[in-house]
């Protein structure tokens, strides 16, 4: 019977090890895989690995996130041992009021103390950026460091530092010989603690940054919105790292032991190390001042959708201009309008057509000099110019455009079925279980109201009320899957027989997959444009000028529109690659002048009703 339980055991401990360390080792090895797929392996490959090291974006996330850790972890174990140590020599209703203090945040929900964080920032006035996320993650380390000496404390003889101080100590010696190498176990595990807690941090760390600091966590979010296997490689990076570290702390010990320390070793070491510092420092230094470029020492600020940029547009640029550009990415076009409307500064904006029309509306746009930006609309196609969001092109410069369609799997569905039906095939039963709908309020009342035979910019209530009714009666009939970007990769390997999407994300599908195609319904579809806009108070005007043409021209065009796969504005970019590397994928080339076609126009009351219906739209999804 024993031999069982112990069998029963080791085989529980084998699979919960496995379930732990699986994940681990699959994203290691799609790691290095050659495509674009985070599901299926297509070959050996770095080239994820060279990505990561190009990407300055991201080698700058993970310097953040180690400097971060650091500091916080040094800074809040030094605060949080001193204040254990006096706390036990306080008296008992201070001890109790101060533990009861440190135990609140411990047991708050992060994004109440994120949210609380940010406020306080904002109440004094303080710029948030590479401060304020430290002071954030040493606010939030410093009671589990307390947490963790406390009890090594209440284990001491109370009068172990008044006998050290008879026998000739001085309090400081005291505290330093005696007392803090009997809770040095402690304070190693509340420093450990706090390390990680820093290193993992997410929720704090986005409320609290600012200025385009950002760490590992915040990053891999942003890279996460679209399909991007350089998060794998980052994220194998730090496992080796930690890994490697922990190996040699084990280790450290075995060596000491059979190799004892020899007089000047370490002065000999200090020599060392400081030659090396020396060396890369002045390597760095003449590396940046050997030449100096245009924009030298200034900084560009982008808002920008999560990514919307290609593999090399952005060090390309630093590299030919000589400026910094600090890229922060949002997730819709009212997130990015909250933090303008709120006066964060940023030199170029990304919105679409509908957030321009409002921006404009409420005066928050730079009306742009028409020589500085002529050059690049010349380059553009006709149909991304002189749309009604902006007549004129007078406050923006086109960046992508694309349409919503249907992405569908060619061995289940038909194409005479997607005719015949257009977006009604979201309500055939055949299909039950098989779609998705994108969680997009906008884009999902677009189709049901285009379904209907509607505009989809109707402020009409009893349509909308219409819409919503067809919405209501796919999600009880029809059980589809509501997502965001993981529609990309599981279209990719056809896991449904179709999907509603956006064409760049399609066009990407179909690159990888050849069974699955595109259409757009003949009752019409949101045709959007993406555009760069400069906020009325940016900081760098003349270099905000210089990337919307850098970004419009050949090189810069072709490198985005080439990585992400929506289509371009540049005329020739666009016809070299809807004949070249997306050739025969008619997502790339969305349809122009098709009658049904609209652009959303903004209409603040109609959005609040639509927002609304959407969220109970998803609550009898989630309930079906």
């Amino acid at each position: 019977m024993n031999k069982e339980k112990r069998l029963f055991g080791k085989t529980l401990m084998v699979l919960v090890t496995i379930f732990f360390y699986l994940p681990i080792v699959f994203m290691m090895i799609f790691s290095f895989n050659e495509g674009k797929s985070l599901t299926h392996f297509s070959g050996f490959s770095l080239r994820w690995y060279q990505t990561m090291l190009k990407s300055h974006d991201m080698m700058e996330s993970l310097y953040v996130t180690i400097i971060i850790a650091l500091l916080a972890t040094l800074i809040s174990t030094i605060i949080g041992t001193i204040t254990a140590i006096g706390l036990s020599n306080s008296k008992k209703i201070i001890r109790k009021i101060v533990t009861q203090i440190n135990d609140f945040p411990l047991m708050n929900p992060d994004i109440v103390t994120a949210i609380g964080l940010m406020l306080l920032f904002i109440t004094f006035k303080i710029e948030k950026g590479f401060l304020t996320m430290l002071l954030a993650h040493i606010a939030f380390c410093i009671p589990y460091v307390i947490l963790s000496i406390n009890p090594k404390i209440r284990s001491l003889d109370p009068n172990l530092a008044d006998a050290a101080m008879d026998l000739g100590a001085t309090p400081t010696q005291a505290l330093t010989k005696v007392i803090i190498p009997q809770i040095m176990p402690g304070i190693v595990s509340g420093a450990l603690i706090a390390f990680t807690m820093s290193f993992d941090d997410f929720i704090i760390s986005y409320f609290a940054t600012g200025k385009g600091v950002k760490n590992l966590s915040i990053m891999v979010y942003t890279m996460s919105k679209r399909v991007n296997p350089s998060i794998n490689a980052i994220s194998t990076l730090v496992v080796v790292l930690i890994t490697t570290a922990l190996l040699i702390l084990n280790l450290m010990p075995l060596y000491r032991e059979k190799h004892p320390k020899k007089p000047g070793h370490n002065k000999r070491m200090t020599i060392v190390f400081a030659v090396v510092v020396c060396i890369i420092g002045s390597y760095v230094f003449f590396k940046n001042n050997v030449a100096e470029k245009p924009y030298s020492g200034q900084t560009l600020r982008i808002y920008n959708w999560g990514e919307y940029t290609g593999e090399n547009i952005i060090q390309d640029f630093e590299e030919e201009t000589g400026a910094k550009v600090v890229m922060d990415n949002f997730d819709s076009n009212e997130q990015m309008y909250i933090k303008v409307a709120n006066g964060e500064s940023y030199d170029i904006l990304v919105p679409s057509d509908y957030m321009i029309e409002r921006l404009i509306q409420e005066d928050l746009l730079m009306k742009l000099d028409t020589e500085k930006i002529q050059s690049a609309l010349d380059l553009y196609v006709e149909d991304v110019l002189d749309l009604p969001y902006d007549p004129g092109n007078h406050y923006s410069v086109p960046y992508f455009w694309g349409s919503v369609g249907i992405v569908y799997d060619t061995n289940k569905v038909s194409l005479e079925e997607l005719e015949e039906q257009g977006w009604n095939i979201f309500l055939n039963e055949k299909y039950k279980g098989d779609i998705y709908l994108y969680d997009s309020e906008r884009d999902s009342f677009m189709m049901a109201l285009k379904a209907l035979g509607y505009s989809m910019n109707s402020d009409s209530e009893t349509e909308i009320q219409e819409a919503y009714k067809w919405l209501i009666q796919c999600v009880q009939t029809m059980e589809p899957e509501i997502v965001t970007d993981e529609i990309i990769d599981n279209m990719a390997q056809a896991r449904k027989a179709l999907g509603l999407i956006y064409s760049g994300d399609a066009t990407y599908i179909m690159s990888e997959n050849e069974d699955v195609g595109y259409f757009e319904p003949l009752q019409g579809t949101n045709l959007w444009c993406d555009a760069m806009v400069i906020p009325k108070n940016a900081q760098n005007v003349e270099l905000a000028y210089e990337f919307i043409n850098y970004a419009a021209q050949y090189e810069g065009a072709y490198d985005n529109s080439s990585y992400v796969g929506y289509s371009s504005s540049n005329e020739e970019v666009l016809n070299e690659l809807a004949n070249g590397e997306f050739e025969g994928i008619n997502a790339y080339l969305p349809r122009s002048g098709y009658k049904y076609d609209e652009q959303f126009k903004y209409n603040e009351e109609t959005k609040k009703i639509i927002s609304d219906l959407w969220s109970r739209v998803k609550i009898v999804a989630s309930n079906s």
